[in-house]
């Protein structure tokens, strides 16, 4: 079993929690982007990540309550300095999508985004694994999110993560868009590359 050391670092991210306050030394110089826990500072700026990214905007006391809810999982990525990606989930109780008939903690991924210019690097990926690693600290078996059908893109890198898709929601988005339900059981242990 991983030590939660271990399980916070990997070679191309610098990751901060205020869990786990120690700075995870061994890949931080290189690292071409900082995982870091969101702070009410960056506010304006994963709001404006979320309007440029996504047709889904929230008011900013949402992202707060978002935040309240489980604060090790709101995770902001920057590179050159600026916010460039953030990743806000909580905990819900609920029925499982991967166990059948049972009663379970999920991690809910509420909304993931990148800006343009930094996508294709990993950053996305990165904030996902982040945030499945502080959600299943919190005692989640299981992690799930919706995606609009149409994200190919999206699509394809949740399923090479290792997320199945449990179901479609349809009409799920307020353009009348489906959206695929994808869940994935933790703890998540990744392909090795």
């Amino acid at each position: 079993m991983l030590s939660k050391r271990e399980k916070l670092s990997n070679p191309t991210t610098r990751y901060y929690t205020s869990r786990f306050p120690t700075i995870l030394e061994r890949e931080l110089l290189e690292a071409p982007y900082l995982l870091r826990p969101f702070h009410s500072d960056d506010l304006s700026s994963v709001i404006e990540i979320n309007r440029v990214c996504l047709p889904e905007n929230y008011s900013p006391y949402f992202f707060m309550e978002v935040y309240k809810s489980c604060p090790e999982a709101f995770i902001v990525a920057e590179k050159e300095r600026k916010v460039a990606g953030y990743i806000m989930c909580r905990l819900e109780f609920g029925f499982s999508d991967v166990r059948r008939f049972r009663m379970v903690r999920k991690g809910h991924v509420v909304s993931v985004a990148v800006m343009p210019d930094f996508r294709r690097q990993g950053i996305g990926k990165e904030l996902v694994l982040a945030a499945m690693k502080a959600l299943e600290l919190h005692g989640a078996e299981e992690c799930f999110l919706e995606v609009r059908t149409a994200n190919e893109d999206a699509v394809r890198l949740y399923k090479n993560m290792g997320f199945d898709t449990s179901r479609v929601a349809t009409h799920y988005y307020h353009d009348g868009a489906d959206a695929y339900v994808m869940t994935i059981k933790l703890p998540h242990n990744p392909p090795v590359n």
